[in-house]
């Protein structure tokens, strides 16, 4: 065991990034630790019986994987109340310590780079209920308004491992995965994937097994229990024939039917924007759930009382918010950035976010018009708050990250898109995106990189003013002598970001620098106003002063 206890000492107690400390536990959650980064995820099969009135979990994950380089350690996660009982590979039993939510289990086999292996998983226990669905996350156990049980997994941001043994880091997306669910045979049990086959069985409960063909990460893994009745339709996509599957409590079949014929008007926007949906092999699915909603793959959680807006509000208040139920293109757009295109790191997580968030305007943009989108990304500011820059800490599994990941993070997409300033190269850029990083876990540099690339234009200070720091440029500006002088101030030093102005109405671009920039005007009697779709303040300073 020395090497057990070695490897774990790998970790201080506590470290602090900007300025905020963080624990031991919050490192082994959150780094690519040496008991992970040498095997590669392939496959789980997650095989469990629910236990709806004692709110418990019991079951089995087996878990298949690659070996990169040699290594007997292997770090599997789960956290408390829910506890590993037993470790197997080819039928033996493992011994393992636990630190906190990690488990490190020492390996008999010799393990050989480029080798597959296998070990399984025995485990159980009552997981934590989550105290704030969605957004703090972990089990929800409630009844339908028949009285029904209704019963949903969350794992964002606390992770899988409150509820399922795992590898609970997002930079390695498992191949495949089955499930095997069991449950009391009056309730429906409904999982990422495809339904690949039911089992009845004589203890009047029944299996339902899911399978899923693509990576998918760790915080998308969800199952679903209600009285459910399920619906379907086929939409024609950019890959051909997609089936939308959509399952709801029996009570509300017709308001479903209704509401979700925005599904696939959502398709068909975002296939135009962002190319095709990338799950083809494992369906679309909507599953009405007792709370909010969630983004998990294949399998999107939808709890919005199926009305438009979020829970009837216009979050932009442009009106153009009340065209469409936010939870269903919102949590749909994250097929794309999110489940496609997946964060290495949490501290990162402003690329599932911003993305999704901007994807809103989009859709109005896509079926009422150009100007319509422009009201609706306009209209978002409002809640942007400047608290925090949008990246946050890398290795420690940063949670806390800011709101502005969301609107914030649209605001300056849209922004970018006018600095780009060609609509057809900006949805070459949104496609390629999908298509560059397909299936994979990224950086914020390589999403950098890969836009700079295709724009071919040098924006480091742009990520790094609107993404690094919490300043807003302002640009500050005098007309005198038939000229107009500008420059930008709270900003970083470096800061270049062209900008199109309106002077006496006519739009022309300006180049301010962070250093006095003039222009020679034909007038001497000129105003100066910004393009709404750029979001910066300006201030008309006296050159006298």
């Amino acid at each position: 065991m020395r090497v057990f206890l070695g490897s774990i000492l790998f970790f201080l107690a506590g470290i602090v990034c900007q300025g905020q400390e963080y624990t031991k536990q919050d490192s082994l959650r959150g780094n690519i630790t040496p008991e992970r980064e040498w095997w590669d995820l392939s496959y789980y099969h997650l095989d469990i019986a629910v236990d709806i009135e004692k709110q418990t979990i019991q079951g089995s994950n087996t878990i298949r994987y690659k070996v990169l380089t040699p290594n007997q350690i292997i770090q599997i996660d789960l956290q408390p109340p829910m506890n590993i009982s037993k470790v197997f590979e080819d039928g033996k039993e493992l011994k393992y310590i636990r630190d906190g939510n990690a488990y490190f289990i020492e390996l008999k086999k010799e393990q050989l780079a480029e080798t597959h292996n296998e070990i399984i998983i025995e485990y159980s226990g009552k997981p934590r209920i989550a105290p704030r669905p969605p957004w703090d996350s972990g089990m929800v156990w409630e009844k339908d308004n028949l009285g029904k049980p209704f019963a949903s997994s969350i794992s964002w941001g606390a992770g899988s491992s409150q509820w399922w043994p795992c590898k609970d880091h997002m930079y390695d997306e498992v191949d495949s995965v089955k499930f095997s669910i069991n449950v009391r045979n009056d309730l429906v049990a409904v999982a990422n994937g495809k339904l690949s086959g039911i089992e009845d069985h004589e203890n009047n409960s029944r299996t339902y097994h899911w399978v899923v063909s693509n990576p998918i990460n760790s915080y998308s893994i969800t199952f679903n229990l209600g009285n459910y009745v399920n619906f379907s339709e086929i939409y024609t996509g950019e890959k051909g024939p997609l089936k939308c599957n959509y399952y709801v409590l029996k009570q509300n079949l017709d308001k479903a039917k209704i509401q979700f014929k925005q599904v696939p008007l959502m398709l068909e926007a975002f296939e135009h924007w962002f190319g095709p949906y990338p799950f083809y092999e494992d369906d679309f699915k909507l599953i009405e759930a007792p709370y909010l909603g969630m983004e998990h793959q294949s399998a999107i959680t939808y709890g919005n009382r199926y009305q438009n807006g979020y829970l009837g509000r216009d979050l932009s208040n442009s009106g153009w918010g009340e065209k469409f139920d936010y939870l269903i293109i919102h949590e749909s757009g994250h097929e794309w950035f999110a489940n496609n295109i997946t964060f290495k790191d949490i501290a990162d997580i402003w690329i599932h976010e911003s993305f999704t968030t901007y994807s809103e305007g989009l859709f109005i943009e896509y079926h009422y018009g150009k100007e319509a989108g422009n009201d609706y990304q306009i209209g978002i500011r409002k809640a942007i708050s400047n608290d925090r820059p949008m990246i946050g800490s890398y290795g420690v599994n940063d949670k806390n990250y800011s709101g502005d990941n969301y609107q914030k993070g649209a605001v300056i997409l849209h922004m970018l898109r006018q600095i780009v300033n060609d609509d057809v190269k900006w949805r070459e850029v949104l496609r390629g995106l999908g298509s560059e990083f397909y299936h994979q876990t990224v950086t914020t540099k390589q999403i950098e990189n890969f836009i700079a690339k295709e724009t071919k234009l040098d924006l480091s200070s742009f990520w790094n003013q609107y993404l690094r720091t919490t300043q807003i440029p302002v640009l500050e500006y005098y007309f005198a002598n038939n000229s107009l002088s500008y420059r930008w101030t709270n900003s970083i030093k470096e800061f270049d970001m062209p900008l199109k102005v309106k002077l006496n109405g006519m739009e022309e671009w300006i180049y301010p620098t962070t250093e006095w920039q003039v222009k020679g005007l034909d007038a001497e009697d000129v105003t100066l106003k910004v393009d709404r779709n750029f979001y910066v303040p300006s201030f008309y300073s006296n050159p006298n002063k």
